[in-house]
């Protein structure tokens, strides 16, 4: 008989984080995994070809080996870029001047 690994496979949403558990033998992929849980047909947006995958927040490859009480993590996409978002925070405080404001003479 085979040694099987406990997996858990986390899908993120912005409500709430979906955990999936699943057996899997000794040596399967992280793409295994995310095809064992069930995650794809629950939520048919993710795209494997796009979204970003990790184990315990390393990004992984598909192909990659687990090992028994991995983590397999599906990022979803960035809604805004956060350099971007620094830059443009950045130009407002040029724009805005931040402090105490001016003092009034009596």
């Amino acid at each position: 008989m085979p040694e099987l690994m406990s997996i858990e496979v986390v899908y993120p949403l912005p409500e709430k984080q979906e955990i999936f558990t699943v057996s899997l033998p000794a040596g399967a992929s992280v793409r295994q995994a995310i095809e064992a849980s069930g995650v794809l047909l629950k939520y048919p947006e993710i795209d494997l070809s796009k979204n970003k995958i990790g184990v315990f927040a390393r990004l992984a490859k598909p192909d990659a080996p687990l090992r028994d009480r991995d983590r397999v993590e599906i990022y979803r996409p960035l809604i805004a870029d956060p350099k971007e978002v620094r830059k443009q925070r950045a130009a407002e405080g040029k724009v805005m001047k931040k402090g105490a404001g001016e003092v009034e003479n009596e």
